[in-house]
Formats: structure tokens, sequence, C-alpha cells
């Protein structure tokens, strides 16, 4: 089945088997309250790591019974970053969620060298599902949180990220466009020269799965018409499935117009760890951290 809008995700995870939700510092009311439409729908059941006291008094106040998740005490946010990640080394969890601790310490835990998610050479990356209001289907891109500015190395594990979010999502062969300044390659430009070095890598099969195109501007990767009008011929063109960013300021700029200014839900989270890892804006909506919920149980 392809998923074509971030709902459907529910349908096909109602046919799999429940996976188990580790949520770190979940001691707010937007993440118990996701993480308890989960659990009611039969997809995840929860393991919320953070103050009991705290945990107990949010699930009071929303009129939840707390006893429908399993609770594990932690008196800090770093504890609980900390506890969480051990709960997934321990094979007492399928994937990871951010509650209310801040990026920085949610990731740090998951870097840790000693006790956490990675693997020796891994590369670590958030991905991004978006249900664009105007837009035809489903927008696939990153980086927007994790990598400043990645390098050729780093971009090609973007890549395959977004391709292999794809493929999960049901999109058989997507297609990438990898943003730059314009349609012409500039060798002075970074991200120009780059884009053309990894669509001709696609090209030749070295990026599987997808038809990869770049550079290409962000008009010609959303609209048909604009390419039309310059003259550039590619099936990707106004018909893309997933955006490679050059850079973090490119890529979350994005993510908050998308978010605040065109009012679309969206799903996050961080690829490229031994386990998916849920990782949204603190000030993203509930259902927004429902749907990474979703999204992280189907790649679990």
């Amino acid at each position: 089945m392809q998923i074509t809008k971030l709902e459907q995700m529910f349908q096909v995870l109602a046919t799999r088997p429940q996976k188990r939700l580790v949520a770190a510092w979940a001691v707010n009311s937007h993440t118990i309250a996701a993480v308890n439409d989960a659990v009611e729908m039969g997809f995840v059941s929860g393991i919320l790591v953070g103050d009991e006291s705290m945990i107990k008094a949010e699930c009071a106040q929303m009129g939840l019974d707390a006893d429908k998740f399993t609770i594990v005490d932690a008196k800090t946010d770093i504890e609980a970053a900390n506890v969480s990640v051990d709960l997934i080394n321990a094979g007492e969890g399928d994937f990871l969620m951010k509650g209310l601790l801040s990026t920085d310490r949610y990731m740090r835990a998951i870097l840790n060298k000693e006790r956490g998610l990675m693997n020796g050479g891994a590369v670590l990356s958030h991905v991004t599902v978006a249900e664009p209001k105007t837009y035809h289907k489903l927008l696939i891109f990153g980086d927007v949180a994790i990598i400043p500015e990645p390098d050729l190395k780093q971009k090609i594990a973007i890549c395959n990220y977004l391709i292999r979010t794809a493929h999960l999502l049901g999109i058989k062969e997507p297609k990438l466009g990898i943003l730059g300044p314009s349609e012409q390659v500039l060798p002075k430009i970074k991200s120009s020269f780059e884009a053309s070095i990894l669509a001709k890598m696609a090209h030749r099969g070295q990026i599987k799965g997808a038809i990869v195109e770049g550079p290409l501007g962000m008009d010609l990767i959303i609209d048909k018409e604009s390419a039309r009008i310059k003259g550039v011929e590619s099936s990707v063109c106004g018909d893309a499935d997933c955006i490679l960013f050059p850079n973090i300021e490119a890529g979350n700029t994005f993510y908050k117009t998308v978010t605040t200014l065109c009012n679309s839900e969206l799903c996050a989270i961080v690829m490229g760890a031994k386990v998916p890892c849920v990782l949204t804006s603190r000030g993203d909506s509930e259902r927004s951290k429902l749907f990474s919920i979703a999204l992280a149980a189907i790649l679990a």
C-alpha cells in the first residue's frame, strides 16, 4: 500500500505487531497525549521515562489512567535520556521518542560513545515527512535539525535515508530533488556541484532506488510550470517525493515554513541509530507527535 496521507500510516500499522515505545522525559501533556493516542490505537505500548510524580500528576490533570503506561522514574531530563537509551540497548524498547527535554540533551544520550545507540561509522540524520496542503503528495526531506552543513559522504547517507523512508511508505521509485540556487551547475557553489555529483552517482547506480535530479531550485522541485518555462525536462520537476537540502538553514527554514505559515501536519524522526528516534520540535502539535510515533513504528 502506498501511503499518500499521513493518517494512512495507522491503517498499515493495524496489520502489524505492536511496537514498544520509550519516551524520554515524558512529563508534558503533548508527549503523554500523543503516546496515549498511539496506545489507544493499539500499535504501540508506552514506556514513559521521567519524574514519576510529574507524569502521574499530568495524567490525572488530563483524565488519563497512568496504569496504561509503564513508568520508569528518572528525576532529571538528562537521567531520563540516558535511562531511555539503556532500555533500548537492553532490548526493552523498539524505538525512542523525545519528550520535553532539549534536542541537544536528547542527541547527547543517543551519541554517547559508551552507552548510546550508534554503530561505528554511522551517519545520524533527521528525516521529515510533511503533508503540505498546497502540494499533491507527501514530501520527505532532510536534514533540518542535526547536520549543519553535510559533506558529500553525509549527503549520500541522507539521500539513502530519504529513499528508504519513501520505500517504506510504499513509494516504489521515489523522485528526489537536490536543492541548489539554480538548475545550472555553478562550480563555485559547493551545493551546486555536489548536487550534480549526487545526481550522476544515482544515474550510474551508486545511489539506488530513486530517480535523482540536481541541482534544482525549489520552484522546479515543486512546480512543473516553472520547469516548463525554464526549459528543464525531468520527471522530478513538479513531482518530487523527496528533497535533499544543502544545509540546516535551508532545511530548517522550509520545515518551519511548512508548519507555521502553511499549517501543515508532519512527522519527524532521526535515522542512522540502532533504532528510529522520534525528534519533533517541542512546539509541534500533538497530532504531529502522533504521526511521528507512527512513522517510527513503521521503520522499527
